[in-house]
């Protein structure tokens, strides 16, 4: 017999291989070097191999590791500040941003990622600045990253509407640098678990110069663009003002749709839009919580999958969304488009699942490493719980009802396994490569000191939520 790291019985695997969801049953996943090496019957498994561990779940379905592909977990330090307000960016969280510190955001992204384990995810598609402290959380954590470095060259300050962008050259060529060394530094880091991106912060915050350098770069460096792309009104009118053309016009004019870039959000762009951003070999990353609570838009993410694209789920931040579980974005990417389209056919849990999964990391660059449970692939998966009161009952015929019923009712606490790269990083509600209570007692440090800082201009800007504190409405 074949000794190997781990096997994995459990009664529901889904696999994700083919166009569905890849449904075995009384099979059993054999890991050693932190890859699958066999997904077969369980009998021939007990013949072939004995473990180091062997993890037997009697009442479990497996899944790949979840995919949350744009995140800016820094934010986290500021959740539930800038809901319910138009003109988001600079009237709800500017004055919050410009007030928090380095220190700040750093516990922020801990907290974020704590938060995201435990309701499944493994990959991280974090975008920010000051990224070397989350790539040493993710290191030491065990979680798989996809790290954005963010490059901008508009000042940072509050615009009002209308007000075009002030450019300086300087900031965009340091926070480029930046980005350069950073993927330098943690590319391809921990047997290939960390990888960095190029991240201009979108079209309208960049220089066409500046972004024609950016996409060489990430060319010549066989990695990708992750950019917000037309995401918002704000957005297309700075590009209007500036080349006069809509965002996505402009980009394929200057050559920058291609498999390259990982276009986030599409928050204004039509669907003849998505489907030039998809057939153009890009991708798409959505956000339905996040955009849902900030634009009240649901983005032309069926559109670009109907135009032959991949396209991932983000849970974004949470000022604007509030929580970071992507069991959240599969109920409401599903739930939003159902109504966008007045179609409960729209949109089932299934394709969900895969944007969560399979789509996803096709999407962001990984789908040769995860997301599906196949011979080959990295061992990033998760256990799902089927004896908690949202996965019950339990149905296997005449249909099974486990993937709606993760998709619409569970909340995230029905993980209770997650392995990356074929190790334990997450059982039973507990993290095993951290102290949880260490890092959750350092954000409570914190809110008293943000507030007083951001207390003047976020009275002196006078937004709904400024209204709503003196009209004891919070």
């Amino acid at each position: 017999m074949k000794k190997v790291d781990m096997i994995v019985k459990a009664p529901h695997f889904y696999t994700m291989e083919g166009e569905g969801v890849g449904y075995k049953t009384n099979v059993a996943m054999v890991v050693d070097g932190g890859k699958i090496i066999a997904l077969e019957d369980v009998n021939e498994v007990n013949k072939e191999y004995v473990a180091e561990e062997l993890i037997e779940l009697d009442h479990h379905a497996i899944f790949p590791g979840f995919i949350d592909a744009h995140m800016h977990t820094g934010l986290a330090i500021m959740r539930g500040l800038a809901q319910d307000t138009n003109n988001w960016m600079m009237y709800g969280l500017q004055p919050f941003d410009n007030a928090v510190r380095k220190e700040e955001k750093d516990a922020g992204s801990r907290l974020a990622i704590i938060e995201a384990i435990k309701s499944g995810t493994t990959t991280f598609g974090d975008y920010e600045t000051n990224m070397d402290s989350v790539c040493e959380f993710i290191h030491k954590v065990g979680v798989r990253g996809n790290i954005t470095y963010t490059i901008r060259e508009a000042v940072r300050r509050v615009y009002n509407p209308g007000e075009l962008y002030e450019f300086d050259e300087a900031l965009g060529e340091k926070s480029f640098n930046e980005n350069i060394r950073l993927y330098d530094k943690w590319h391809n880091k921990d047997n290939g678990r960390i990888k960095i991106l190029f991240g201009p912060q979108g079209a309208d915050f960049v220089g066409k110069e500046l972004l024609l350098r950016i996409q060489r770069a990430a060319k010549e460096r066989n990695t990708k663009i992750h950019m917000h792309t037309q995401q918002g009104d704000r957005e297309t009118y700075q590009i209007v003002k500036r080349y006069n053309k809509r965002p996505i016009q402009w980009l394929k004019e200057i050559g920058y749709l291609d498999e390259t870039l990982i276009a986030v959000h599409l928050t204004d762009a039509n669907e003849d839009e998505a489907r030039i951003v998809a057939e153009s070999g890009a991708s798409m990353i959505v956000c339905p919580g996040s955009i849902g609570i900030i634009d009240g838009i649901v983005c032309p993410s069926v559109a670009f999958q109907e135009a032959g694209g991949n396209v991932a789920l983000g849970s974004d931040q949470a000022p604007g969304n509030n929580c970071h579980n992507i069991i959240n974005e599969m109920k409401l990417i599903a739930l939003f488009n159902k109504i966008k389209y007045q179609n409960p056919e729209v949109m089932p849990a299934w394709r969900a699942l895969r944007m969560a999964t399979i789509e996803g990391a096709r999407a962001i660059g990984l789908g040769d490493m995860v997301g599906s449970l196949e011979v080959g692939k990295r061992a990033d998966f998760i256990a799902i719980d089927l004896n908690k009161p949202t996965m019950l009952p339990l149905y296997t015929y005449p249909m099974r009802n486990i993937v709606p019923n993760l998709v619409y009712s569970a909340r995230g606490d029905e993980v209770c396994l997650s392995v990356v790269d074929g190790r334990v990083i997450y059982r039973d509600g507990k993290i095993l490569t951290i102290d949880e209570e260490e890092y959750i007692k350092e954000v409570n440090r914190y809110p008293e000191g943000i507030g007083e800082r951001a207390s003047k201009e976020f009275f002196e800007i006078n937004g709904t939520n400024a209204q709503f504190m003196c009209e004891d409405r919070l």
